[in-house]
């Protein structure tokens, strides 16, 4: 019997070395694979900030007062012409009379809806889903951008609405400045949208020199307002050197006869940095976009 009870502990023992120690570990479970990244994401916090900050407001409000408060300087110098070198073909004369330039799209106009639109449904910009925007004529003024335009009309000087928006949505935008309240000549036209076609002066692409300088034959521009650099003066290669050395003669002119909006959620300064990859697809834009910045 003795001899039996030492076999069985043996085998208890021989039982329990073999099984699972209390140390011991499973194998890891492989982690899921990481969510898709929704590239459209990369503009919510421009978009927002667009569209809930109270910094962005109180920017445009700033901007356009001190632009406002520059046209009674600008009425009085009879010299004073605020577009760029080369574009004034008309000597100034006294029978030239008063107007001021604005962009549209994110200077008078908010299109943060329709960005906000992209980063919901996951999608990037197209021509499609921007015309059903426009016709819609449902874009808000931007903050300070009334009064500017109010302003300048109860002094007696024209507002011009320069937009590179498609002649196929020159009616509805027409109709959505009216409803949001902007002055719009009937005696002139004083919109004018890409594809406008000016004697004497070849356009290159969507360039915006050539209807200025239209403007110019006629009138004598006491401002200029914008969001892009284009707003101000035709780059022809647009690359972070060349507009840099474009914009350098008018350092002075900026917040004295030029009014630059901020507007990070688009624009030519994002296709500069894409360079020849503008066309590429989201996840090759993303990465040149990331490679752009700087660390130090």
């Amino acid at each position: 019997m003795f001899r039996s009870a030492a076999v069985l502990s043996l085998l208890l023992l021989a039982g329990c070395a073999a099984g699972p120690t209390r140390n011991a570990q499973a194998p890891a479970a492989a982690e899921p694979p990481p969510p898709a990244l929704n590239y459209a994401e990369t503009n919510l916090n421009a978009t927002l900030w667009a569209q809930a900050s109270l910094e962005h407001d109180l920017s445009y409000r700033g901007i356009y007062a001190q632009a406002t408060r520059q046209l009674g300087a600008a009425l009085k110098q009879k010299d004073w012409d605020a577009l760029p070198k080369g574009e004034r073909k008309k000597p100034l004369s006294k029978s030239l009379k008063p107007a001021v330039i604005v962009d549209v799209d994110e200077t008078v106009l908010d299109n943060s809806p329709y960005q906000a639109r992209l980063i919901r449904d996951g999608k990037e910009y197209d021509e499609f889903s921007w015309d059903e925007w426009c016709r819609e004529q449902r874009a808000m003024a931007l903050p300070g951008a009334l009064d500017f335009a109010r302003a300048a009309a109860a002094k007696g000087i024209t507002v011009f609405y320069l937009t590179n928006r498609a002649q196929h949505l020159n009616e509805a935008t027409l109709a959505n400045l009216r409803s949001a309240g902007f002055p719009v000549s009937d005696k002139e036209t004083v919109f004018l949208g890409l594809g406008t076609v000016v004697e004497g002066c070849e356009a290159n692409g969507s360039a915006k020199g050539c209807r200025r300088e239209l403007i110019s034959r006629k009138y004598r521009v006491l401002a200029m307002v914008g969001d892009q650099l284009g707003d101000f003066i035709d780059v022809e290669n647009n690359a972070p050197a060349a507009r840099a050395e474009a914009a350098q003669p008018y350092q002075a002119w900026f917040g004295e006869r030029w009014f630059m909006l901020p507007n990070p959620t688009y624009g030519s300064w994002d296709g500069a940095i894409l360079g020849n990859e503008r066309g590429a697809d989201a996840p090759t834009k993303h990465r040149i976009r990331r490679e752009a910045l700087r660390t130090e």
